[in-house]
């Protein structure tokens, strides 16, 4: 046992240089003692253990000896919840399932004392997550049969009362008004209390680039239960910082980006932004100022952007200039703007074709998940429609599309995931239309298997993008620990010029390599796509919208 050389002072002890008969005599007697006591730690409560000096050799040479014997396991668990919980449908009542159904030491789990610590601090986070903050330990016991090597685990939580937000109290502002905290917020004072919709609040807080350090916690006294106050605690950024990188992806391949930031530009905390970036198959640049939120959680950006790409024998250049109005809400989060576009396709060996538009549109995205970062439950649903403005535009038409993203937990290490895309540009032609509204597909986050953007209008070599794509995927997830998984999965998909195009989409499946990190899932993916007959490696970061 790894924990006898940390818990054991004769083992831990053993290269000092001024060792003495009568200390070595005394770490000697408490060996014993001690190793049965880390034994009875990891669920081994009939150890023995003794210990034996050999004075003939010089140094002494000292044995100890440790026979764990059989483990102790669980053989029956009680989880109990009393108090306002147990009459809450569905906020305490689902906490309760929660604490209940992940329970962490069940039934033939070997009875560790770390473990039983774990599992019933897991349960009481489960309960504290819901609007009963205060949610405590009331009383656990584990009444351990040696001779059967069996343990009854039996625990109660005293949940509370079900707490409400109150008002808002922000530390540490200097150079901002209480008001830019105040509107990123989404919490309403006498709302339940949720510890993810104040995780959410802090997310976003510190994602805004104005705080350096942000802490937000409510004051879960029982007493102030009906109008908890929120305690938001922050530290000013810098206002104006640099950022250089360099990165790979199995899209675009090799990468470099410099960027020039400004969050209070102005003085009035609006956030300036310059980035430029270049890729194998990419080069672009764009500035954007983007305003605070107002009172409401409308958050208005202008900006302009210009790109060149070289993708699948297709060269595109494309500048645009935007204004956009956006909901600071990740959960109910519409978003409305216009742009203009000037547009031009070259395919390889053909002739530049030109266009420009402007459009205007209209999104919705609704996130119905148990977390906003690394979902494991839960769908969202994303919706845009949009229109290029006849007279104004090369060409008039309109633009929707619809995106579908569902999670299935099974049991409690593994998972089904669902996604379903489509969109259409409605034009009787594709000539005219700006290729970045147009549509191809392929590559990490679309149809595995395949290159970045090769799925589209075959034409003279090229891939050129279509009026219409679809895409489905399925993949089943197994976690072999709170960081690592694997995953199989299955893409479908195409893009084409008409609707037809898309009844044979191309598939692609594999294998991959899952690991959870704090801006999303990491994966690394083996896809064998099934057209191409070729075998190719993807990794991403994050959730695909």
């Amino acid at each position: 046992m790894p924990a006898l050389r940390q818990n054991v002072d004769l083992v831990r002890w053993q290269d000092y240089a001024d060792m003495t008969e009568p200390l070595l005599a005394r770490l000697a007697r408490e060996a014993s003692g001690q190793a049965r006591a880390v034994a009875d730690a990891e669920g081994h409560f009939s150890a023995q253990a003794t210990v034996a000096i050999d004075r003939s050799v010089e140094p002494f040479a000292v044995t100890l000896t440790l026979v764990p014997g059989e483990a102790t396991r669980v053989r029956s668990v009680r989880v109990a919840v009393t108090g306002a919980a147990q009459d809450d449908v569905p906020a305490g009542t689902d906490a309760i399932a929660s604490a209940q159904g992940g329970w962490l030491l069940g039934r033939g789990s070997v009875f560790r004392q770390d473990a039983w610590e774990a599992a019933k601090s897991r349960a009481v986070e489960a309960i504290r997550a819901s609007p009963y903050a205060s949610a405590a330990i009331a009383r656990s016991r584990a009444d351990v049969d040696p001779e059967a090597h069996a343990a009854d685990l039996d625990v109660e939580i005293a949940s509370g009362p079900p707490f409400r937000f109150g008002r808002l109290e922000v530390r540490g502002l200097v150079r901002y008004p209480v008001s830019l905290v105040r509107n990123f917020s989404t919490l309403v004072e006498g709302d339940r209390y949720s510890r993810e919709a104040l995780h959410a609040f802090l997310r976003r807080l510190d994602a805004t680039g104005y705080f350096a350090s942000v802490q937000a916690a409510i004051d879960d006294d029982p007493a102030h239960a009906g109008e908890a106050a929120v305690r938001v605690d922050v530290i000013e950024a810098p206002t104006k910082r640099i950022e250089v990188g360099v990165g790979y992806s199995t899209d675009t391949a090799y990468r470099g980006n410099l960027s020039w930031r400004d969050v209070d530009f102005a003085g009035r905390a609006i956030q300036f932004s310059v980035d430029a970036r270049v890729e194998s198959k990419v080069l672009d640049a764009t500035v954007r100022f983007v305003r605070p939120p107002d009172a409401r959680g409308w958050r208005d950006s202008a900006g302009a952007h210009v790109e060149r790409t070289d993708i699948e024998r297709l060269v595109t250049r494309t500048a645009y200039a935007a204004v956009r109005r956006q909901s600071v809400d990740e959960r109910r989060q519409p978003a409305f703007g216009a742009a203009y576009y000037v547009d031009e396709q070259r395919p390889d060996g053909g002739e530049a074709v030109d266009a420009h538009a402007l459009y205007v549109d209209g999104a919705w995205t609704r996130r119905d998940v148990d977390d906003l970062v690394a979902p494991a439950r839960g769908h969202v649903v994303a919706l845009q429609a949009g229109a290029g403005i006849p007279g104004i535009s090369t060409r008039g038409f309109g633009r929707a599309i619809a995106q579908f993203q569902a999670w299935h937990p099974i049991g409690r290490a593994s998972g089904v995931t669902l996604r379903v895309e489509a969109g259409a540009v409605l034009a009787r032609s594709r000539e005219g239309v700006p290729s970045t509204l147009l549509f191809r597909t392929g590559g990490d986050a679309t149809v595995r298997g395949y290159a970045y953007q090769s799925l589209g209008v075959k034409r003279d070599g090229a891939v050129l993008p279509g009026r219409y794509y679809a895409l489905a995927s399925v993949e089943a997830t197994r976690w072999f620990s709170e960081t690592w998984g694997a995953a199989l999965f299955v893409d479908a998909g195409n893009a084409g010029d008409e609707a037809g195009d898309l009844a044979k989409p191309a598939v692609g499946y594999g294998i991959g390599a899952r690991m959870r990190t704090p801006i999303g899932p990491f994966r690394l993916d083996v896809a064998y796509g099934h057209d191409d007959r070729r075998v190719r490696v993807h990794f991403s970061v994050g959730l695909a919208f």
